[in-house]
């Protein structure tokens, strides 16, 4: 039985926003002067601390992102994720989108990637941060959140790593119907713009391309329904595959693995 599709399911929302500024490869030398703005990476470091201090948050991404079709121009793909987390060791994130929805359970101990369509969960042991096991879910099975640098321990810290690059554009009053500071981040390996909410600080949207890719294709998260350290059921990280749900193991797209007994 292939992973592939509950994989791919799983990553239609899975758009890598960040993942190229978070992947331990030798970065393309593009010649970029270090040239950081103590402004904007103040507007980041107080969003950044505000999402660390709290304990728990949930909130809504709606990720648009592009690939090419039979013309080679781009088509528009989207997700909504619904995220709730809780620190140190909880995360879940329900992914209806273009494709089949699909579930991700984090409670400390396992992941479980679960495919209600194609009734296929991949069950696997977890370390118990969800630092590491985001580090872990990626290198394992090619799995990257768009937000995942929100939800780490030290969101300024993932990032600010191999930063170059750093300057305000402006403002808006646009998006999320809020005032927010609009500040751009370079790395070797992607640029970043975001919308910062002035009052709340609360990111409210990231917008990606990656200097590699030659077509230059944009991938785009939304963030509402911001709640942060919201009550949260004992059960909330808590999952049960239905019956009848076959249960594979974690692999990277493509990989093969035999049928579940």
């Amino acid at each position: 039985m292939k992973f592939a599709r509950v994989l791919v399911a799983a990553a239609i929302a899975l758009s890598p926003l960040s993942a190229a500024m978070a992947q331990p490869a030798a970065a393309p030398d593009l010649g970029l002067k270090v040239e950081i703005e103590p402004k904007a990476m103040a507007i980041v470091k107080a969003m950044a601390d505000k999402l660390a201090a709290a304990k728990s948050m949930s909130f809504t991404a709606v990720a648009t992102y592009e690939s090419p079709d039979r013309t080679g121009l781009p088509l528009l793909y989207l997700t909504t994720s619904d995220v709730t987390m809780q620190r140190p060791n909880k995360l879940k994130v329900i992914s209806p989108g273009d494709g089949p929805r699909t579930e991700f359970w984090y409670d400390g101990k396992t992941v479980q990637a679960y495919d209600p369509a194609a009734k296929l969960v991949a069950v696997v042991n977890a370390p118990d941060t969800i630092d590491a096991m985001l580090r872990a879910a990626f290198q394992h099975a090619a799995i990257y959140f768009p937000f995942t640098d929100l939800v780490v321990s030290d969101p300024l810290a993932a990032i600010s790593e191999k930063l170059k690059i750093a300057f305000v554009v402006g403002q808006s009053a646009i998006v999320g119907g809020v005032a927010t500071d609009i500040v751009v981040l370079v790395t070797e390996l992607a640029h970043v713009q975001l919308w910062i909410g002035r009052d709340d600080k609360l990111p409210r949207m990231m917008t990606a391309i990656f200097p590699e890719d030659p077509a230059k294709l944009r991938h785009t998260v939304v963030l509402s329904n911001w709640k942060l350290d919201p009550p949260l059921a004992a059960d909330a990280f808590t999952f049960t595959p239905p019956a009848g749900t076959n249960r594979i193991p974690f692999a990277p797209p493509g990989a093969s693995a035999p049928a579940a007994k």
